[in-house]
């Protein structure tokens, strides 16, 4: 069954407000544009926690979970801290693309793991989190000299630019709607049978329930998408998991904690899928415990849908089933 997402990609704060930031940036170049624009970013931050319930309704699901035990002052703490995190990452984007890429230096943990990625033979999928700033985190990859293709959702109306929409650099990766016929799923397939780089979020659905899974995260219930999974099942392509966390003012380091083989003939019936999805699910736990301040999913994933949901989620696996 398809419902509408209970997010959107649109951020807070208006139009005006983005493009002060980018006027910030553009004023005070490679030089100054950061510590201008942080340095406004902390007020503007401060703005939207104290004055914003809306804020606080999209911070609380995630942060009431990581820090269970916080007093009331604290959650205002941790919520401050979690929004200028996405703040600082959003200013990273835009200095990113209106100044270039050489404004930051984005690497792997170590050598080792850049190279188990390089020595894939054919297409792979990535599987990324909203974590870190993947746009930054991404630039990483262009020693692989291979087409990337990425599965974006991208609300219309959204004020805040990607880093390939300020016009001063080149977008290097292919756009696929899942908005679109069957979610994209047939161009995916198509890009992995070239032998090209998929990319795409585990941690969001995108209103289709029948597509994901009840997964224990952060000790309750929550959804994640599967369709990486099945895409790697029918395909037999791997998975490669990588998490981006912003490391010092203008690094970022990217992990990848595990390469998912998955094997052939896997039964159709999406419960099968669920230890392959338990691997991304726990990596994704380890790395919140590590960067409580870089998730920026503020949305609930833990909202309970009652019988419904259940019901969609039989009829769903009696359709995978079925195929």
């Amino acid at each position: 069954m398809t419902q509408q997402p209970k997010w959107d990609s649109k951020s807070v704060g208006s139009r005006m407000g983005h493009h002060f930031f980018y006027g910030m940036i553009r004023l005070g170049g490679r030089r100054l544009a950061r510590p201008l624009a942080y340095f406004f970013l902390y007020f503007v931050v401060f703005y939207y926690i104290a004055f914003f319930s809306s804020v606080k309704k999209k911070c609380t699901p995630y942060l009431s979970r990581r820090f269970p035990e916080a007093s009331r002052f604290k959650q205002f703490i941790h919520r401050y801290k979690l929004v200028l995190s996405l703040g600082k990452t959003l200013v990273d984007r835009a200095i990113f693309g209106i100044l270039g890429p050489k404004t930051f230096l984005a690497s792997f943990e170590n050598q080792e793991e850049f190279n188990a990625i390089k020595s894939l033979e054919g297409g792979f999928i990535i599987l990324m989190s909203h974590v870190g700033c993947w746009q930054v985190a991404m630039s990483a990859l262009a020693h692989l000299n291979r087409p990337v293709n990425l599965l974006m959702l991208q609300s219309e109306g959204d004020i805040d630019k990607h880093y390939y929409e300020h016009g001063n650099q080149d977008n290097k990766f292919k756009i696929i709607n899942p908005a679109q016929f069957l979610g994209g799923a047939i161009e995916m397939l198509e890009v992995l049978k070239k032998d090209e780089i998929l990319c795409i979020m585990g941690d969001r659905i995108f209103g289709n329930t029948t597509l994901s899974l009840g997964m224990n995260f952060l000790e309750g219930n929550a959804l994640f998408p599967i369709s990486a999974y099945k895409l790697a099942a029918t395909s037999q392509k791997p998975i490669v998991i990588l998490h981006s966390y912003k490391s010092g003012p203008n690094t970022y380091k990217i992990s990848l904690p595990d390469i998912i083989q998955m094997p052939p003939k896997l039964k159709k019936a999406k419960e099968t899928l669920m230890p392959f999805a338990n691997i991304f699910v726990q990596s994704l736990e380890t790395y919140i415990q590590d960067h409580p301040y870089q998730f920026f999913n503020f949305y609930d994933m833990w909202e309970p849908e009652g019988d419904k949901t259940k019901d969609d989620e039989t009829k769903g696996a009696r359709a995978d089933g079925d195929e």
